[in-house]
């Protein structure tokens, strides 16, 4: 696979939560939990389920900071 994108985290698929179009996946990434919405038929085209290796590929323009 060849992209754009620099901030590639390989990890383990932990949950995939299919809602009525859209699915929520989460990937943990070394003890981070990282969670992408992607669609339903994304989600069944991949073939994702837990316990998959994949990679969060993470692509932004801004990127906000916030303290407590």
């Amino acid at each position: 696979m060849k992209i754009s994108a620099r901030n590639v985290f390989k990890g383990k698929i932990v949950e995939v939560t299919k809602g009525a179009t859209t699915a929520h996946v989460k990937i943990d990434i070394g003890g981070i939990v990282v969670t992408s919405s992607i669609t339903n038929a994304a989600v069944e085209d991949l073939k994702l389920a837990a316990g998959k290796q994949a990679s969060a590929i993470i692509k932004a323009s801004d990127v906000m900071i916030g303290i407590d």
